[in-house]
């Protein structure tokens, strides 16, 4: 019995182990630019609305606003976000951006992760072609606490 408790203490699938992870943001590289965007749905109102924040390598805030958006679930509020913050970069004339969302499905649907049953939703397709554009983006995945400054 006790190498039993002892195997299952040491097995790789134990809940009770812990490793600690940073949750935090953090600052993108020389030249880049970080927009951190969000999108949320409060069902108890029926409305929905997003926002973004922008910031340079230095950690200094360039950019941000929140936005009404109507009805919609939370993941559209999610594309709404993103697309919006994504095309302001752009008109900008900046050309190295890091976008970061809480919404792991979305930073997934965009990476190609997921796989999308039928066609894809409008504003991913905005996203993607936004891509199509002469810039480099990268997409993150930051935990909701990484994210607040967007919230």
């Amino acid at each position: 019995m006790v190498e039993d408790i002892d195997n299952y203490t040491n097995h790789p699938l134990n809940l009770r182990k812990c490793d600690t992870i940073f949750v935090g943001w953090t600052r993108p590289e020389e030249g880049w630019l970080k927009l951190n965007c969000d999108g949320s749905y409060k069902d108890t109102l029926g409305l929905a609305g997003c926002g973004d924040l922008l910031r340079n390598s230095y950690g200094r805030w360039l950019k941000g606003y929140c936005r009404k958006i109507g009805t919609c679930d939370a993941l559209t509020a999610e594309m709404r976000g993103m697309f919006l913050g994504m095309q302001f970069v752009w008109r900008q004339g900046f050309h190295h951006l890091q976008v970061e969302s809480d919404s792991k499905t979305l930073v997934d649907i965009i990476k190609g992760n997921v796989k999308i049953n039928g066609k894809a939703p409008i504003l991913v397709c905005c996203i993607q072609e936004l891509l199509k554009l002469n810039w480099q983006v990268q997409f993150n995945h930051t935990w909701r606490e990484g994210n607040r400054s967007a919230d």
